[in-house]
């Protein structure tokens, strides 16, 4: 496949790279800061830098067109709620509607575990912002006409992968996931199309992550 990775000089998104490209993918990595692109091309993916913050959907439609599949994985970082909206919410949201003017239907979200509309985060938690935003941009993918796959891991850590998820299927609650097996998640959630129209939030786990990707 021909995938483009929005957020592509994530940590994620880095080491999701190398897995699709093993895999015989294509793999572009759209980043903003055209000093990251170096990082990225050493991932195995062609660099694109593109700030996706100031772009309308046409533009981000261009960037699109040619690929198979779409993998949103970029994020403001916090602290500033105002750009928090502007990348997690509404650029995200352009992202998903430009798609389909680029012929892209495969889209995958990368989310939270306890993203939803009824998150319970106060106002005054500096945590809103992005609660909020990701619940919006979500829920707007759910709607689409997109073959779309919401993945929420729990709390990223570092470390080697393990191979092994619990999905809230399985009775997980929110816990912690390394990022190594999010990446992974990710790739596995790509193949399978039992995935697709399907939120699937996960921790690390016993059972072995293209089995979990199904519980």
């Amino acid at each position: 496949m021909r995938i483009a990775v929005i957020g592509g000089h994530g940590k994620v998104a880095l080491l999701l790279a190398p897995l699709l490209v093993a895999a015989g993918d294509t793999v572009t990595a759209i980043h903003r800061n055209p000093g990251h692109a170096a990082a990225v091309t050493a991932a195995g993916a062609r660099s694109l830098t593109a700030d996706v913050e100031h772009i309308d959907v046409s533009k981000l439609a261009e960037l699109l067109a040619g690929h198979d599949a779409i993998v949103w994985s970029a994020g403001a970082g916090g602290g500033n709620p105002s750009r928090t909206y502007a990348v997690d919410r509404d650029a995200a949201i352009r992202s998903m509607d430009a798609a389909p003017l680029a012929g892209v239907r495969r889209y995958v979200m990368v989310s939270y575990f306890g993203a939803r509309t009824d998150h319970g985060v106060p106002p005054d938690n500096g945590f809103f912002p992005y609660a909020e935003a990701k619940a919006a941009a979500d829920e707007h993918l759910r709607h689409t006409p997109l073959d779309w796959t919401v993945l929420g891991p729990s709390r990223l850590t570092d470390g080697p992968p393990t191979g092994g998820l619990e999905t809230a299927g399985q009775g997980a609650v929110n816990g912690t996931v390394t990022r190594a097996d999010v990446a992974a998640a990710i790739a596995a959630t790509l193949r399978d199309p039992a995935t697709i129209g399907r939120t699937i939030r996960f921790n690390n786990g016993p059972t072995p992550i293209p089995e979990a990707l199904r519980a």
